[in-house]
């Protein structure tokens, strides 16, 4: 699958980076920092994530202003600029109607857009999100994020790898040694430690709680229980407070959820639940198999211990094989199941009860 880039003008005149992927209805996906629209997309910290946002669907995302392909000098950090960044990119995408995801502090600029046009957004997707940012939590939370600020100026930016291990156990506690490495390299290659400190702070002003109970279009609220970076009361604020959401927990202290916990399959499942896609549909056009008679008896036991969550390398030596022989397998496995991911390999695993 291959994604293109354009850019675009705000309001303001900042060049924002607009990324295009997929085919069929649009999803619009509002800005989350940290963001980078060509690392993100072979990253293993996001690239599944917009893989299957992808699939059946034309995924439109963007870089923030001071983040990726975006300006880094934009004078406006704060969130009216990210909402005003969040029409412009819908206007110039030419959209009537479509759905609209937010991740953590992007959620924010979603439930703005969705008081101010109700009537293009046709369903409210909130992953990870809060209404109040972390200075508008109490004396506590406020000390936490003035920490954090202060060292992200101070350790941002060094060849000490030891600052950006500390920030990513914040993102991805449960995250592999790759996908850690690779959540380093995505803090330096995103922006400059000053910018990442500011926008930390604007992040802080959020707060669009007194617009909850103005949301009037259909909102899911999904929220991991033991999410390390966004508190769990967060998420169930926005469900609380917004008229009808439905809200949805998984089991994960994963603020982005890797690609083989259990908790991205119940994400998926649930994503396809608000979009109307059907189960055979969601395993990329192929009927779900009556039986899993095709598989090999290797093949069988890969599959069980994907359904449990296990990664490749886990895989690998419980089964004393090499990891590239997992991969080739997992590559038939695929094929023979009609899915074009892991996720959804998952989905088909335990709906023929395969755990």
């Amino acid at each position: 699958m291959q994604q293109t880039i354009r850019f675009i003008k705000s309001a303001d005149g900042t060049r924002l980076a607009v990324a295009t992927s997929g085919q069929g209805a649009p999803l619009v996906k509002s800005a989350n920092w940290l963001s980078h629209l060509e690392f993100d997309w072979q990253s293993p910290v996001w690239r599944h994530w917009f893989r299957f946002l992808s699939a059946g669907r034309q995924l439109i995302r963007f870089d923030p202003r001071g983040c990726g392909l975006s300006d880094w000098d934009a004078a406006d950090l704060s969130h009216e600029a990210q909402v005003a960044d969040l029409e412009a990119i819908i206007e110039a995408s030419d959209l009537d109607t479509f759905p609209l995801l937010g991740i953590s502090q992007g959620g924010a600029a979603c439930i703005e857009y969705a008081v101010r046009h109700p009537e293009r957004v046709t369903q409210l997707i909130l992953y990870g999100c809060y209404s109040e940012g972390w200075a508008q939590r109490g004396d506590e939370s406020r000390r936490h994020g003035e920490a954090l600020v202060e060292l992200i100026r101070q350790g941002w930016g060094q060849e000490n790898p030891a600052f950006r291990l500390l920030f990513a156990s914040l993102f991805i506690p449960d995250a592999t040694t790759e996908q850690v490495r690779w959540f380093s390299d995505l803090m330096r290659t995103t922006t400059q430690p000053e910018i990442a400190a500011r926008i930390i702070e604007c992040f802080g002003q959020i707060n669009v709680r007194s617009l909850l109970p103005k949301v009037t279009v259909p909102t899911v609220v999904v929220h991991a229980r033991g999410d390390a970076r966004i508190p769990f009361e967060q998420g169930r604020l926005l469900a609380a407070e917004i008229p009808n959401a439905s809200f949805v927990t998984l089991e994960s202290r994963n603020h982005i959820l890797t690609e083989t916990e259990p908790a991205w399959a119940r994400f998926c499942e649930t994503f396809n639940e608000c979009m109307g896609v059907s189960p055979s549909s969601s395993t990329g056009g192929a009927a779900v198999p009556v039986d899993l008679d095709e598989l090999t008896a290797r093949e069988n036991a890969i599959l069980r211990l994907v359904a449990q969550g296990a990664a490749n390398g886990d895989i690998a030596r419980r089964l004393f094989i090499s990891e590239k022989t997992v991969r080739n397998h997992l590559t038939n496995i695929f094929e023979k199941l009609g899915v074009d991911s892991r996720s959804r390999a998952i989905v088909v695993a335990r709906d023929r009860g395969v755990a």
